[in-house]
C-alpha cells in the first residue's frame, strides 16, 4: 500500500475524516447541485447557512467587471505530504545520504539559492520558472509542534489558523471581505467539490470541473427538449427568488446563481468540448489537472470575475512505499502543467494579475523506512507569477538538527505567508483573517 489508511477521501463532497479529526471547513455549508453528463458533478453553488437575497447574478458579474480586473490567487493542493527532501534534495547535506541510502536523489540542476540544494529531476519545470524570477521557494514551511495527521494538519491549512473548530476557509474569509454577495464565480473550485480553503461565511463560491462540462441534469431530457428545460429551469429561480417561503427563496437563489454561472461558461464550450484554445502547450494525460488549469486560464482570459481557485495536482504524495516510483511521474505532471499556465496566462497578457500558491499539508520523515517516508513536520511550498520576489522564504535549516521526531524544522510559518498574501495581494488586513497569526512575521513576497 503505498497511502496510509487514515488518508482515504471521499470520492464527492468535502473530505472524508477519521472519529475525532477535525471536521472539514465547510461543514454545514448548503450545497445547490446541479448535475451534468454520467461523468459526474458538473456545477455545485455553495453558500453558508441561506443564501443572500443577492441582486441578480448578471448585475453582480457586470458590477465585478466594471470595477476592473483584480488579483487572483490559483492553491495548488500537494495531498499526503510532498516529500520536501526528495523535490529539493539536500544533496549537499552530509548527513543526508546516510538517512536516505535507498531513496537519496541524484540531484538534478542545483538550486542556485543554496548550494546544499538540487532539484529533483522531475521539477525541472520549476526550476526553468525559478531562474526567470518568477517562484518563491519555501523550503521548510509549517508551524511548530506540527501535527502529523493528514485531517488535522490540512484541516490548519484549510482554515489558516492551529484551530482544530474553525469552519471557515482562509480564502473563503478574504471572500467574504473582498467579495460579493451576487458573483458566485468569485471563488471556484476546480476539482468538482468544494475545497475548504474556499468555505465562505457569506457570499457565495462554485465548483466545476472544467468550463466545457458545466450544466444541469435534466432527467429524461436530451437534445432540444434539455435546451429548453435549463433556461426554464433557470427562469423559474429567477422568478421566485422573492418568496416568502424561506425554503423555496433559497432554492430559487441557488438555482439562479447555478444558471447564471452555467451561462457564462458557457462561450468556454459545451458537452465536454472546449470552445478555447490555450495559449501553451499543456501536457498530453489522461489526467484532469493540466485541461482544467488550461481551462481556468480561459476562464480569466474570457474576463470572468474570478478572485481566487483552488485544485488538487495530480497524484497521491502519501509516499510510505513505493516512493521512487510514484513521486518522479507526480512531480512532473505537477509542474509541467503549471508552467505551461504561467506560459498561458502569460500570453494573455493576464500575468501581472496572477499568483499560484503551491502547498502541502507536511513534509516526510528525514530518515527513509525502506522504500518510503513516513510523516514528517516542516516541508516545502511555493508561490508562482511575474510579480513574485523570486527568493527564499526562510532557510534549509539542514539535517543536522532535526526535531525529536527526525523531522524538518520549519524556518517560516504557513500563517505569515498568508498574512502577506491577504495584505499584499489582496489588500486585507490580515488580523481580520487570521485570527492567531499576530506576531508571526510576515515575507516580503511581491517585487
Amino acid at each position: 500500500m503505498d497511502c496510509c489508511d487514515e488518508h482515504a477521501r471521499a470520492s464527492a463532497g468535502l473530505p472524508a475524516i477519521e472519529a475525532g479529526m477535525p471536521e472539514p471547513a465547510g461543514t454545514g455549508l448548503s450545497r445547490r447541485s446541479f448535475l451534468l453528463r454520467s461523468a459526474g458533478l458538473g456545477l455545485a453553488v455553495y453558500g453558508a447557512g441561506a443564501l443572500a437575497k443577492a441582486p441578480w447574478f448578471e448585475t453582480g458579474v457586470a458590477q465585478a467587471q466594471a470595477a476592473g480586473p483584480g488579483t487572483v490567487l490559483l492553491s495548488v493542493f500537494m495531498d499526503g505530504g510532498v516529500d520536501s527532501l526528495s523535490l529539493l534534495a539536500p544533496v549537499g547535506d552530509p548527513r543526508y545520504r546516510a538517512l536516505r541510502p535507498t531513496l537519496a536523489v541524484d540531484g538534478g540542476r542545483e538550486f542556485t539559492e543554496d548550494s546544499r540544494l538540487a532539484w529533483h529531476p522531475s521539477a525541472s519545470a520549476l526550476a526553468d520558472l525559478h531562474a526567470e524570477g518568477k517562484v518563491s521557494v519555501l523550503p521548510a514551511v509549517g508551524y511548530t509542534n506540527a501535527d502529523q495527521s493528514h485531517f488535522t494538519s490540512r484541516h490548519f491549512w484549510e482554515v489558516g489558523a492551529l484551530d482544530p473548530h474553525l469552519r471557515t476557509g482562509w480564502l473563503g474569509r478574504v471572500l467574504d471581505r473582498v467579495g460579493s454577495p451576487d458573483n458566485p464565480l468569485q471563488g471556484v473550485s476546480l476539482d468538482g467539490q468544494l475545497s475548504p480553503t474556499l468555505a465562505t461565511a457569506r457570499n457565495p463560491v462554485a465548483a466545476i470541473n472544467k468550463p466545457e462540462d458545466s450544466g444541469f441534469w435534466t432527467p429524461g431530457a436530451w437534445g432540444s427538449a434539455e435546451d429548453l428545460a435549463v433556461p426554464a429551469f433557470t427562469n423559474i429561480g429567477h422568478a421566485l427568488r422573492g418568496s416568502a417561503d424561506p425554503a423555496v427563496a433559497q432554492a430559487a437563489q441557488a438555482a439562479a446563481f447555478a444558471g447564471g454561472v452555467r451561462d457564462a461558461l458557457a462561450p468556454l464550450g459545451a458537452d465536454g468540448k472546449p470552445a478555447y484554445t490555450p495559449a501553451a502547450a499543456y501536457p498530453e494525460t489522461s489526467d484532469a489537472f493540466p485541461k482544467r488549469l488550461a481551462g481556468f486560464a480561459a476562464m480569466l482570459g474570457a474576463g470572468l470575475p474570478v478572485r481566487v481557485a483552488s485544485i488538487n495536482a495530480p497524484g497521491a504524495y502519501d509516499t510510505h512505499a513505493n516512493q521512487a516510483a510514484s513521486l518522479p511521474k507526480n512531480l512532473q505532471l505537477t509542474f509541467d502543467s503549471l508552467l505551461a499556465f504561467q506560459r498561458d496566462v502569460e500570453a494573455r497578457g493576464l500575468a501581472d494579475r496572477v499568483l499560484v500558491l503551491v502547498w502541502s499539508e507536511f513534509g516526510r520523515r528525514a530518515q527513509e523506512n525502506g522504500s518510503g517516508t513516513d510523516h514528517g513536520a516542516a516541508g516545502c511550498g511555493f508561490l508562482i507569477g511575474s510579480r513574485i520576489a523570486g527568493r527564499m522564504v526562510g532557510e534549509f535549516p539542514g539535517l543536522s538538527q532535526l526535531d525529536k521526531d527526525g523531522n524538518l524544522r520549519a524556518t517560516s510559518d504557513f500563517r505569515g505567508v498568508y498574512g502577506a498574501l491577504c495584505g499584499d495581494w489582496f489588500g486585507v488586513d490580515p488580523a481580520a483573517v487570521l485570527p492567531d497569526a499576530r506576531g508571526i512575521g510576515r515575507p516580503v513576497i511581491l517585487k
